[in-house]
């Protein structure tokens, strides 16, 4: 139910709660007041618990941005590491050969 049609159908039980005699009208206006306070900490509870979720959202995002660059790091570390050694081994060959560098 919408905010709109739940006040509508809420007016119209106080309207109706109003036309009761004295006696019976404090019981079902209080209990009118407290369904819609309840309500009321219900949208605020999921409102917030929207929040939550959006920013939730907003954190695994950048999560998985920050894994994906540091994978691409990591791989572009590897490849300078495996270059490094080739370079390495290669000049370990010319050595062994007699070569000078």
């Amino acid at each position: 139910m919408d905010e709109q049609t739940f006040q509508s159908k809420f007016n119209e039980l106080l309207n109706k709660i109003n036309e009761l005699p004295q006696e019976q009208r404090g019981r079902l206006a209080s209990l009118a007041q407290q369904t819609k306070d309840r309500r009321e900490r219900i949208r605020a509870s999921v409102s917030e618990l929207q929040e939550s979720l959006d920013y939730l959202r907003l954190s695994v995002k950048y999560l998985v941005f920050d894994l994906e660059a540091t994978r691409r790091e990591n791989a572009y570390l590897r490849r300078l590491i495996e270059q490094s050694n080739r370079e390495e081994d290669v000049r370990d060959d010319d050595n062994f050969l007699g070569e000078d560098d």
